[in-house]
C-alpha cells in the first residue's frame, strides 16, 4: 500500500516561516472531528523552524531545519496511546485523537523528537497530522508544501520499496534514525545542519598588492589518504563539507602552477573550521 512521505530541502529552506504560518492558519481556532481540536494562538506550533550556524567570518553558513510529527512507523508515541489516544492509519499517517487522548500529557514526553506541544487550554496534546483532513477530501498534498516558495518541502505517496529506492538514490536522511523509529519524514542536505566544513580563504601577492587568488587546487586528506578535491572560486574561497564532528585533524594542501604550494593542518571539533590566512608565494608580474 502507498503511503504518506515528506522530503524537507534543508538547503532550499529560507526561513520564510510560511509552513509554521500555514499551520497555524488551519489549525488555530478550527475543529476537525476526528482529526483535531482547535489549537491556540500563542503558543510553538507543531511545525516549528531550527537555526544552525555553522564555521565563523568571514565564511560562515547558515542553515534552517523545520521539523514536525515524523509520522513514525515505529512511533513511541503511538505505543503510549495503544487505547486509542494515538492511531497511525494504513496510508502512514499517525493522528492523536482529540478525544481520546484528553488529559494525556505523557503522549508530550513520548515522543523523543519534541514533536508533541501541549494545548493547555484544552489539556490536549497536539501533533502535525500531515493535514490528513485536506488529503482526505481530495488535497493533492499538506497545505506547507503549496505555501513553500522554494519548493524546498515536497508530500511523496509512495509503497514502501519506493521509497526506499528513492531514499538511496537521493541520499534522503530522517532525524535520529539511532531511535529506531522510522520517521517517515526524510531531508535532503542534512549535513548542513549536524556536520561541519572546512573552509578557507586563499590568497598571493600579485605585482606588489595581496589578491584573492582564483583557481588554485585544494586537496583535502586524512592519515595520508586524499579525500576530497577542489578549486577556488574567483574570491580565492574553497569549503569541503558533510565532515562528522569531532572527527578530527585533517590536512588541507593548496597548490598554484604560478604560485607553489602550502599545508594547513586542520581538526574539526565540534564546529566547523575556517583557515584564516592562507597565503601563497609572492610573484613578481613582467
Amino acid at each position: 500500500m502507498d503511503k504518506w512521505n515528506l522530503i524537507i530541502d534543508v538547503a532550499g529552506c529560507e526561513n520564510c516561516n510560511n509552513c509554521v504560518l500555514a499551520s497555524k492558519d488551519e489549525l488555530v481556532g478550527n475543529d476537525f472531528p476526528g482529526y483535531t481540536a482547535p489549537h491556540p494562538a500563542q503558543g510553538r506550533g507543531v511545525i516549528h523552524i531550527e537555526r544552525t550556524v555553522r564555521g565563523a567570518a568571514p565564511l560562515v553558513d547558515a542553515a534552517y531545519v523545520p521539523k514536525m510529527c515524523n509520522h513514525c512507523d515505529d512511533a513511541p508515541c503511538v505505543k503510549a496511546g495503544e487505547d486509542g489516544a494515538v492511531r497511525k492509519r494504513d496510508d502512514g499517517i499517525v493522528i492523536i485523537d482529540p478525544v481520546k487522548a484528553k488529559g494525556r500529557r505523557d503522549l508530550v514526553d513520548a515522543c523523543p523528537y519534541g514533536a508533541i506541544v501541549w494545548n493547555d487550554p484544552l489539556q490536549l496534546p497536539q501533533s502535525w497530522f500531515f493535514d490528513a483532513h485536506l488529503l482526505d477530501t481530495g488535497a493533492g498534498a499538506p497545505r506547507c508544501v503549496g505555501v513553500c516558495p522554494t519548493q524546498a518541502i515536497e508530500a511523496v505517496k509512495l509503497g514502501d520499496a519506493l521509497m526506499a529506492q528513492r531514499v538511496k538514490t537521493e541520499g534522503l536522511r530522517a532525524l535520529q534514525p539511532e531511535l529506531g523509529t522510522r520517521p517517515r519524514v526524510y531531508y535532503k542536505n542534512l549535513h548542513r545542519a549536524d556536520h561541519g566544513f572546512i573552509a578557507g580563504s586563499v590568497a598571493a601577492t600579485v605585482g606588489g598588492r595581496l589578491e584573492c587568488l582564483e583557481g588554485a587546487d585544494v586537496a583535502l586528506l586524512r592519515a595520508g589518504a586524499q579525500l576530497a578535491t577542489t578549486v577556488t572560486d574567483v574570491f580565492g574561497d574553497f569549503k569541503f563539507d558533510a565532515l562528522p564532528l569531532h572527527s578530527g585533524a585533517y590536512l588541507v594542501r593548496v597548490s598554484h602552477p604560478d604560485h607553489g604550494a602550502i599545508e594547513r593542518p586542520a581538526s574539526v571539533g565540534a564546529d566547523s573550521v575556517v583557515l584564516h590566512d592562507v597565503e601563497l608565494e609572492a610573484i613578481t608580474q613582467p
